[in-house]
């Protein structure tokens, strides 16, 4: 049997969601299907625009944060707080375990660590490219 092995570089939407279908019948015909729902948060200022943003989806019981981001001229005024905050809150009502994440040793470790996030896993530092440290958050069950 020959399989040829080429790379698809369209960013094809629907070519993904086959290839999600190939690891989720397996998993959900082992009781635990993937069942990703998206979530997206939007932080407008009072002009209208975008000072920040959110995009994460639920797997396994988890949140997983994509994506954290503010506007440079928006930071320190506690909107990446508020964003993560109000994805808890979402998480939380859906009765999810908790949060993960993942951001670069440059980025925001320490933010999230603030935030009572703890360390779950590191890739290294390897020819210039930086750390990446993923973190996650359980809720208590109370």
């Amino acid at each position: 049997m020959t399989i040829e092995i080429t790379a698809d570089e369209s960013g094809d939407a629907e070519f993904a969601k086959t290839v999600e279908a190939i690891v989720d019948e397996p998993a959900a015909k082992m009781g635990h299907p993937f069942d990703p729902l998206p979530l997206q948060l939007k932080a407008v200022d009072a002009g209208g625009g975008l000072a920040g943003g959110l995009t994460a989806h639920t797997v396994q019981g988890w949140l997983f944060v994509r994506l954290l981001g503010v506007a440079e001229n928006q930071r320190g005024n506690g909107i990446g707080r508020k964003l993560l905050a109000r994805a808890e809150d979402h998480a939380r009502e859906k009765g999810l375990v908790g949060v993960y994440l993942d951001t670069f040793e440059f980025q925001a470790p320490r933010f999230y660590q603030g935030l009572g996030y703890t360390e779950c896993g590191r890739l290294p530092a390897h020819r210039g490219a930086p750390q990446r440290i993923w973190f996650a958050k359980t809720f208590d069950a109370a």
